[in-house]
């Protein structure tokens, strides 16, 4: 699974799974770009930082018309605040669905040519939130479904030319963690609820996104990888008492 000679863009790669895979990319010998709309605190060691706004679509359309070469692309820009439907209006959850599925269309399309003649391939960062309810980040979960129905279809499109594949994300730990989860015991209480017993940590998500980008997937498009230790133990296991009463 190595990727020398590749370049790779990772958008949203400054920090946390971004990051993650930022550096995978670097230690499999892969030139890599990460774009943000800000520069990172601390930069991911042997990449290029370019500054990015995936929502920008004349901006998406000049940075990658300036790319020599593009052989990867990493749709990780996205996310959302906890935030229950009621409680913003409209046009908030209509930006979260514009990061999460519109601008991964938009970059995708400014990356066409580009990967079309390499024989590149695209990996989408999906999230459970995806295929399970979400309440309080219902249109980020609407808008990561929607992103896995749009790589499977576009894979078919563009295939043989490029693959295209999404990794679907549980829980992982990083810097925000607290923001989601509390602290530290809190951290460590929803990993319990992991059939592997933890948090999956970026360099995970990293190691699968080298593995879809690299040749060792070159028979693997349309296809969405469950990175997420197990997922969730069912409550129902919990609360049932019939193996207690044996």
């Amino acid at each position: 699974m190595e990727l020398d000679g590749k370049v790779a863009v990772v958008t949203g790669g400054t920090r946390g799974v971004g990051a993650g895979i930022a550096r995978a990319f670097v230690r499999a010998g892969a030139e890599v770009v990460v774009c943000a709309r800000r520069p990172p605190d601390v930069p991911v060691p042997k990449t290029e930082f370019v500054p990015l706004d995936v929502r920008d679509t004349e901006a998406v359309g000049h940075f990658f018309a300036g790319l020599p070469r593009l052989d990867v692309l990493v749709n990780n820009a996205g996310g959302a605040p906890y935030r229950p439907l009621t409680q913003a209006g409209a046009e908030r959850h209509v930006r979260v669905v514009e990061l999460n599925l519109l601008a991964p269309l938009t970059v995708s399309l400014a990356a066409y040519d580009h990967l079309r003649r390499a024989h590149g391939s695209i990996v989408m960062i999906g999230s459970v939130s995806g295929s399970r309810p979400s309440p309080g980040t219902a249109a980020y979960g609407a808008a990561k479904a929607g992103l896995d129905h749009l790589a499977r279809s576009m894979a078919v499109e563009w295939a043989p030319e490029v693959r295209v594949n999404t990794l679907v994300v549980g829980m992982v730990r990083t810097e925000l963690s607290h923001l989601h989860y509390g602290g530290p015991d809190a951290v460590a209480s929803v990993a319990q609820t992991v059939p592997l017993g933890r948090l999956a940590e970026p360099s995970d998500v990293g190691a699968a996104a080298v593995f879809l980008a690299s040749d060792a997937a070159a028979y693997v498009t349309g296809a969405s990888l469950l990175v997420h230790g197990g997922g969730e133990r069912p409550a129902f296991l919990d609360a049932a008492t019939a193996h207690k009463e044996k």
